[in-house]
């Protein structure tokens, strides 16, 4: 579902603007401040539940035009989610980056919310275990348990990535340039099935 002004889409998997406005609202970074350091992690998918498409609507009444004189007719807006899905992220950069954003994490200095303010995680966004060194994203992916109940996938062999690949087939338009003037440049992807895991994590849902 792709967004307009009175619809507010969803992707499939979460974007990688997604997950780097919420390291900033960890770390309590103002939307002005810089990101390339957060850009240039390199960053994996894996999907442990697709979740359900769903929607609702907001309406918006007695709102100004841009000249603040005449009163436009109620506004409706369709707002679309995933509920129920369930993601391993993974990003892949320098360690010492990578052990500062998960004390961030642990203790975030601003609210942490999934897209709105009403979305709170309803699990911990980090993981106990989380940290690896010399592990590749691939194989950090492959090798974390599941992270949901394994009775749900129980005849799963394979499971859907989605791998940050500088000559990918797939191109995202999601790395954020500045979240204050909301730009966005382009990365490629690959969209794969890796190995499904063979455990549960301790983490699971």
């Amino acid at each position: 579902v792709q967004s307009n002004y009175t619809v507010r889409d969803t992707g499939l998997e979460p974007s990688k603007s997604g997950v780097i406005g919420l390291l900033c609202a960890a770390l309590g970074r103002p939307r002005e401040a810089p990101l390339d350091d957060l850009t240039t992690l390199r960053m994996g998918v894996r999907v442990d539940r697709e979740g359900t498409l769903r929607s609702d609507y907001h309406i918006a009444q007695n709102v100004l035009d841009s000249d603040g004189k005449r009163i436009r007719p109620s506004i409706v807006t369709n707002r679309y989610y995933l509920a129920d899905a369930a993601f391993l992220v993974g990003l892949e950069g320098d360690h010492a980056l990578l052990e500062k954003l998960q004390s961030a994490l642990k203790k975030p200095v601003w609210a942490i919310y999934l897209g709105r303010k009403a979305f709170t995680p309803s699990a911990p966004i980090w993981l106990r275990d989380g940290l690896y060194e010399g592990h590749s994203l691939e194989l950090a992916l492959e090798k974390y348990g599941w992270i949901v109940n394994r009775h749900e996938n129980d005849a799963a062999m394979t499971i859907r990535a989605i791998l940050e690949n500088s000559e990918g087939k797939h191109v995202r338009v999601d790395v954020p340039t500045s979240f204050a003037t909301r730009r966005f440049s382009s990365r490629r992807v690959d969209i794969v099935l890796i190995p499904a895991p063979l455990n549960v994590s301790k983490e699971a849902l």
